[in-house]
């Protein structure tokens, strides 16, 4: 009885030993999860927004040329059009499609509201000047680039 005794404390011993050395090494992991900080913030390695509007590639990048040849983008021809590209595009729209809204390369609703406005004057373009790029606004668009 007593050997079966010992043997039973030993082993009760052993696994609250074991039990506690795992829950304190989680709390010891968890505690320091929360107090580290990131070596890089998360804005340096956030990517910059495209916007293409159901763009590809090729048709992006003819609309870049056209906005660097006369709306002073200077980005890279990329095919990828980010906050840059817009600002050209919102200089476009401002100049001629009542964009009144800020330079800014975000594209809104005041920024496709103008779009759509020049897509429903020359590209087919007949829904509703509602700001939301929908698909008839995107292949109005793509529509628009093809012929750059």
């Amino acid at each position: 009885m007593r050997t079966l005794t010992r043997t039973f404390v030993g082993v009760t011993t052993a696994l609250a030993i074991a039990g506690g050395g795992v829950a304190a090494a989680g709390t010891s992991f968890a505690a320091s999860e929360q107090t580290t900080k990131p070596v890089v913030s998360s804005e340096a390695v956030a990517p910059l927004a495209v916007v293409n509007l159901g763009l590809n590639a090729t048709q992006a990048k003819k609309l870049q040329r056209q906005l660097k040849a006369n709306w002073g983008y200077k980005g890279k021809i990329d095919g990828q059009l980010g906050a840059d590209s817009w600002k050209a595009m919102q200089r476009w729209l401002k100049s001629s499609w009542s964009y009144t809204g800020k330079i800014d390369g975000k594209v809104g609703s005041g920024t496709v509201k103008a779009l759509q406005r020049f897509l429903k004057k020359y590209w087919g373009y007949k829904g509703k000047i509602d700001g939301i790029a929908g698909s008839a606004t995107k292949a109005a668009f793509a529509r628009s680039c093809n012929s750059l």
